[in-house]
């Protein structure tokens, strides 16, 4: 798996999770004097599933994450502060070797929880659901099958897992005696309202926005308008990595539904023609040129149709 990190002049590479490198400012930047306590996140063209990191990338994959990520930032602005300080390319903004993909972002600290709505059922939520009823804790309706639409929205929390593990479904009361009543109350509101907001968004756009996954985090310091210990939405928001996105037109409850997310990887690695074993400790194989290429075009697609814009990305496999 080729995770290395680009150098980058004026900062020091710290961490690198699935998909994104972070970095901190090397000491006397002018990043530092400009802006305060900053963290720069870099989205690669890396690509996760069932807990693999796969070795195969996704050309320009990180590009859509980020500019993706910065339109949503702005529609949910009036909602909830987010981390971003700037994605402008220069001596006090992103290194011209990122730009596109890369933020410079307030540093945080973050809430040690996955804080997902779903408004659809699939996924992990309808396993949980046709074993008990229930989704972390949340009783629904009897009857309801895959790609079936929920009553009104759910806060589905899950535990933060390390690389190469598994995000574990838990309930609210699990979060509230992790981090508190209050700062839980505050996850799930604000979750629960971005996802709203995001849903009637997409769907004017023809697009269903099934679950999504957010972070959250506090400000270490006052900067920017905001005080220390201000409730902020960080890492990414919305993008096809984070989120299961369908075709309204296509929304069929009763089967999987067409996706414009990595849905698409998935399917091929759980496919004869991977020649894959779950199950087993291998990794996953690499990806043909064609699955890379429509992932690829799905994720365009996306992105196209939330923004209404257009976006150039490399063609090279």
């Amino acid at each position: 798996m080729a995770t290395t990190a680009p150098q980058l002049p004026g900062w020091t590479h710290t961490y690198s999770g699935k998909v994104r490198d972070l970095y901190v400012p090397e000491p006397g930047s002018t990043v530092t004097d400009a802006h305060g306590d900053v963290v720069l996140v870099v989205a690669s063209d890396r690509i996760s599933a069932y807990d693999h990191v796969l070795d195969t990338p996704i050309p320009g994959k990180g590009v859509v994450l980020t500019q993706l990520s910065l339109w949503w930032f702005e529609q949910l602005a009036d909602l909830v502060p987010n981390h971003v300080v700037t994605a402008e390319v220069g001596a006090t903004g992103v290194p011209d070797a990122v730009a596109g993909r890369a933020m410079v972002c307030r540093r945080l600290e973050m809430f040690p929880v996955e804080c997902v709505a779903r408004g659809y059922l699939t996924g992990s939520g309808l396993v949980e659901y046709r074993a008990g009823g229930a989704v972390c804790g949340v009783p629904l309706p009897a009857g309801l099958e895959d790609g079936s639409r929920l009553p009104e929205p759910i806060f589905t929390p899950a535990t933060k897992a390390a690389v190469g593990e598994h995000d574990e479904n838990v309930t609210f009361g699990e979060v509230a005696a992790q981090i508190g009543a209050d700062d839980a109350a505050v996850l799930r509101d604000l979750t629960l309202a971005v996802y709203g907001r995001a849903e009637d968004l997409a769907r004017e756009r023809g697009v269903i926005l099934a679950d999504t996954k957010l972070e959250f985090g506090r400000t270490t310091q006052a900067a920017g308008g905001l005080d220390a210990g201000t409730v902020v939405l960080g890492d990414e928001v919305l993008t096809p990595d984070s989120s299961r996105f369908w075709p309204a037109d296509q929304w069929q409850p009763g089967r999987a539904q067409p996706s414009f997310d990595k849905q698409y990887v998935r399917d091929w690695l759980t496919s004869p023609a991977s020649g894959w074993d779950r199950a087993a400790d291998a990794p996953p194989p690499p990806l043909p040129d064609d699955v890379v290429a429509r992932t690829q075009e799905r994720y365009l697609d996306a992105y196209r149709r939330l923004t209404g814009r257009d976006l150039t990305l490399p063609t090279s496999l």
